[in-house]
């Protein structure tokens, strides 16, 4: 694939506003560069979801474990050691 191809869109007219209200708001030189920013927003936001998706699964299984150890101490605490 070449590093620019050409590509192109059609937008409702309500998504090309909102489009060209982001390019002055962001002061982006181009209605692309808005999109090249929702995209990489986009992927970021994804990455970031799975991200704490495995932090969650990871914590929930090593919390049994760690409830499991720390009954055991309670035990070793209530024999007095």
């Amino acid at each position: 694939m070449k590093n620019n191809t050409k590509s192109s869109i059609t937008l409702p007219a309500s998504e090309l506003e909102l489009v060209m209200e982001l390019m002055k708001t962001l002061k982006a030189k181009s209605k692309v560069d808005v999109i090249r920013k929702g995209l990489t927003l986009l992927k970021e936001s994804i990455d970031r979801k799975s991200l704490r998706d495995s932090f969650k699964r990871a914590s929930e299984a090593s919390r049994k474990n760690y409830i499991s150890e720390m009954d055991e101490l309670d035990a070793l605490i209530d024999d007095g050691i």
